[in-house]
């Protein structure tokens, strides 16, 4: 069966699905200027070797992203969504592990906040992002802009249902933690030993009151009185750091 595809747009996010042997990549389309800046940062590999590439100028690329307002910077291309492994098989081939660290995103939509979370879980090694299905913005351009590539280098788990899916990870071993406005845990007072899924709610409403009920912890972030609250791209990154620093430590 044909599989749907999509665009993507943005150095970082081109370059990365390139790179990715599991990403299946259609079409690229480059200014000339790009392809020769993709030869000069890549010259130990053919990124576009057997690949479909047309050359465009400017202007006739910016019709593929001016609708989200977002710059191509010379690359555009048309991707086919990863195959990846779900939550199950996932902890199988993770079996021997203690020290897991998941995401779980609860009615989280904005496509720039989920690519900037999906940055920073990147970066500070988390192991893996759930998502609900219905609900993430898997094809938007603005998401994969923002992730700036990381979208190739983590595991993103699109489940039906998160708080399902959270009660399977309690039940194999997983503290559920959840970050909310009504908190009254310092998070750096805890001790992150073991599985863990870090839980963060929607931007508008935070966590909803069945998922909370279902974290075994409910965390805060201690800041500044003045300030209601963090944006929550923010907010993980703070988290994401810490513990990855915890990690290191240990």
């Amino acid at each position: 069966m044909k599989k749907s595809t999509f665009y993507i747009v943005g150095k970082h996010a081109v370059l990365e699905a390139l790179k990715n042997p599991k990403r299946r990549v259609l079409r690229v389309f480059l200014t000339e200027d790009s392809k020769k800046k993709i030869h000069k940062e890549n010259q130990q590999i053919n990124l576009l070797k057997n690949l479909s590439v047309f050359f465009k100028t400017k202007k006739e690329l910016d019709k593929y992203c001016s609708r989200e307002g977002i710059s191509h910077q010379g690359m555009v291309a048309e991707v086919e969504h990863l195959e990846i492994d779900n939550i199950k098989q996932f902890l199988d081939k993770n079996k021997n592990r203690d020290n897991i660290n998941l995401v779980a995103l609860d009615e989280v939509t904005d496509p720039r906040n989920i690519g900037s979370i999906i940055r920073s879980a990147t970066s500070f090694n988390i192991d893996g992002i759930i998502v609900k299905e219905r609900s993430y913005p898997g094809e938007s351009k603005l998401l994969y802009k923002s992730a700036s590539g990381c979208t190739e280098l983590i595991n993103i788990f699109q489940v039906s249902n998160v708080n399902t899916t959270l009660k399977y990870l309690k039940k194999k071993n997983f503290w559920v933690s959840g970050f909310d406005i009504e908190g009254k845990e310092d998070f750096t007072k805890h001790d992150w030993k073991g599985n863990n899924v870090l839980l963060f709610g929607s931007e508008g409403h935070g966590l909803n009151y069945h998922i909370k009920k279902n974290s075994d912890f409910l965390f805060r972030i201690n800041m500044n009185k003045k300030v209601d609250s963090l944006n929550i791209s923010n907010s993980a990154s703070i988290v994401f750091h810490y513990l990855n620093t915890i990690k290191e430590k240990s």
